[in-house]
């Protein structure tokens, strides 16, 4: 009898490893081990990537950080922030991808939904799914967040894989997610994140990219010779864009979907700044106006306040008090949010400005969210902020020349400048686009007495620094101002003022007219001392004009008439005037006595800026007379007052008059040194091709020569 069959087997103990169980097997079985299960559930989960111009050198630096942090036996952390629709994902995808040979563990892609409408992802909502991702069923994955995270730092641990957190909200956000061992972790945001630089972060910030960059992304998208065939314009195009990747990404998707249309017509189309966001979009799609959204709305309620103020202002940078006059109050952090938030670009210390398509969003958001009257009142602060500082300024430079009203809020906030009146004009320079911007926006924006204030405080600027092309149109604009408000007073200021101005723009016949108007309103009006005031404008247009004989009667008259009207000072400059023809005419004794009246004069009169150009001129005279060492005294002086006041048109002038003694003292080296240093600051000033500079030239040039050179 046949023993009965076993058809079943036992097993028991610990098992460790894979283990089958059968009661027959029969051919063509294959048997993967656990290895290959996981192999098998390796995440490849990063978007494809796209192509990106002119960002080699963050890539660099970011493989540069990865480099290191392995060498250190650490993980890698980097974060990339900026403005929306500068690349950021795409410079970390195309980092991520380039690193796969290396890091053959897989890799994890989360959208951490910083502007989603939802609010951002939570960590534990993502811990969730990268766990099922590495191969964990979801009915073992943790309830607890902190279990997940656990878990996901043990699977990571000895696992080469990348992971991209992509629009992070915090630094909270982003720590529970970050792998154990030797990964790498991409997290890219519009937020800037100091908090994770404790992690070991390294913190890439991204800026729009270069004209050239720009132009050879948009050939990239139009993938024709529009680009090639319209070189003018397609740079026209993407400086519209601004540089922003996005649009110009937007701008040659529209135009690619049009092959027959110029660029021309995109150029246009976006020139109109009202309606560049509008341009800037695809119906479903892609759009920049969008993207700003999304970060306007995170913003909290103060910051979002600010942001659309600032939309206002009327030049491209601003400082925090300016910040602070338009939101009426400090504005300090809360610009720090605005910069963290990658919306304003810091310049320099508490300077920003605005990239120029979020300018745009902003001003559109002031339109839509602020009422008319609260827009109104920001401008006036903003107005009276600029108006209120550059008289401050005006006062530190020239305590003489403000005798005209100034209309703004005594309560405004102005600037911190130091109280010098180097400091003083360094302000007004630097600040100089803002000034001639509200200039030009006051009278449209309904308080043009602001107009033709603020050309009337700008005048020891320009008088000093020969600003001459802002000094003719911020007079223009306060001339037209002053009519409009039937103001006769502040209309003359503005036709005497600015006719100096044309007569340093050569404009001579011009400046003469200006003057000769004023000088009949002020007779129409019984103005004794204004018409007074008008001779020795009227005398410099002569001189100019070449008519020194005229000049003179004119200066004589003035010299005579202002300080029986009471103007010592502006006496005192006709008798500088009347110095300055004198020497002109080989007369060094006569000038040499009026300089040093005016000299004397200026002085009593606090006016130290024109008792150092009396003292210039009464220098020039004693050279002429020989009278070395007293020159060298008077010269001297000018040339260290000048140089207090920042004064360079004027300071190369005592310059030049210490380079001449020099000559005439058989010391040419000392004299080049002066005369170079002279050529410089006219150059500096704007008047590299002035009489003056022209003379220190041919000086130079005949100096330089050995021949011509006695032995000192």
């Amino acid at each position: 009898m046949e023993s009965e069959r076993s058809d079943h087997n036992d097993l028991s103990g610990t098992v460790h490893g894979p283990a089958v169980q059968a009661g027959a097997v029969y051919g063509g079985i294959h048997i993967r081990s656990g290895d290959g299960d996981a192999a098998a559930r390796q995440p490849w989960q990063l978007p494809p990537s796209v192509r990106i111009t002119d960002r080699a050198a963050e890539q660099e630096a970011l493989e540069r950080h990865r480099a290191r942090t392995e060498r250190e036996g650490h993980p890698t952390l980097v974060a990339v922030s900026g403005l929306g629709g500068v690349g950021k994902t795409a410079v970390a995808l195309a980092w991520l991808h380039s690193l796969r040979t290396r890091f053959p563990g897989g890799q994890l892609y989360a959208d951490l939904g910083a502007r989603s409408p939802g609010g951002p992802v939570s960590p534990g909502e993502v811990l969730s799914r990268f766990l099922r991702a590495l191969g964990v069923p979801a009915a073992q994955v943790p309830a607890a967040m902190a279990e997940r995270a656990a878990l996901y730092r043990s699977l990571t641990a000895g696992r080469p894989l990348v992971v991209l957190l992509d629009d992070a909200a915090t630094a909270a956000q982003v720590r529970p997610l970050l792998p154990g061992g030797r990964s790498v972790t991409a997290v890219t945001s519009r937020w800037r994140m100091p908090g994770l630089t404790v992690d070991g972060c390294y913190a890439l910030h991204l800026e729009p990219l270069t004209p050239d960059a720009a132009v050879e992304l948009l050939a990239a998208v139009l993938a024709d010779d529009r680009v090639a065939a319209q070189p003018e314009e397609a740079r026209a195009l993407v400086e519209l864009c601004a540089g922003l990747p996005l649009a110009v990404r937007v701008a040659g998707a529209r135009l690619a979907s049009r092959p027959r249309r110029r660029l021309t017509t995109m150029v246009r189309a976006l020139s109109e700044e009202h309606d560049r966001l509008e341009a800037l979009a695809i119906e479903g799609d892609h759009n920049v106006g969008a993207a700003l959204d999304l970060s306007y709305q995170g913003l909290p309620a103060g910051a979002a306040r600010l942001y659309r103020l600032l939309g206002l202002h009327p030049g491209r940078e601003f400082g925090a008090a300016a910040a602070s006059a338009a939101l009426g109050t400090d504005a300090t952090e809360l610009l720090e949010t605005l910069h963290d938030a990658n919306l304003l670009i810091e310049t320099g210390d508490e300077r920003y400005r605005f990239h120029d398509l979020v300018r745009l969003h902003a001003a559109a958001k002031a339109e839509d969210d602020e009422p008319a009257p609260d827009r109104a009142a920001a401008l006036r602060r903003v107005a009276d902020h600029y108006l209120a500082s550059a008289t401050r300024a005006e006062e530190l430079v020239d305590p003489a020349h403000r005798t005209l009203r100034r209309d703004h809020d005594p309560r405004v906030v102005t600037a911190g400048f130091p109280r010098s009146p180097e400091a003083a004009l360094d302000w007004l320079e630097r600040e100089l686009p803002n000034l001639m911007a509200v200039i030009h926006r006051a009278r449209p924006d309904g308080f043009p007495e602001v107009a033709w204030q603020l050309a009337d405080a700008l005048w020891p600027l320009f008088l000093r620094r020969k600003f001459y092309e802002q000094w003719r149109a911020a007079h223009r604009e306060g001339l037209v101002a002053a009519e409009q408000l039937g103001d006769t007073e502040a209309a003359c200021r503005m036709l005497t003022s600015g006719g100096v101005g044309e007569l340093g723009l050569g404009a001579h016949e011009r400046a003469l007219e200006m003057f000769e108007r004023a000088a009949e309103l002020f007779r129409a009006h019984g103005d004794a001392l204004g018409h007074a005031r008008t001779l020795n404008y009227r005398g410099l247009a002569h001189q100019r004009l070449g008519r020194p004989d005229l000049a003179a009667e004119l200066y004589a008259r003035a010299a005579e008439e202002l300080p029986a009207c009471g103007d010592h000072r502006a006496g005192a400059l006709a008798r500088l005037n009347l110095a300055d023809v004198a020497l002109a005419r080989g007369l060094p004794g006569e000038a040499a006595a009026d300089a040093e009246a005016a000299h004397r004069a200026l002085r009593e009169a606090g006016d130290p800026y024109n008792a150092a150009r009396a003292a210039t001129l009464l220098g020039r005279a004693l050279l002429g007379q020989g009278r070395l060492d007293e020159a060298e005294r008077r010269l001297s002086w000018a040339l260290t007052t000048l140089r207090g006041m920042a004064a360079g048109y004027e300071t190369a002038r005592a310059l030049e008059g210490l380079a001449r003694l020099a000559e005439r003292r058989g010391q040419p080296d000392r004299a080049l040194e002066h005369y170079r240093e002279a050529l410089g600051l006219y150059a500096a000033a704007g008047r590299a091709d002035s009489d003056g500079a022209r003379a220190v030239r041919d000086r130079i040039d005949t100096l330089a020569q050995p021949a011509s050179r006695p032995p000192e």
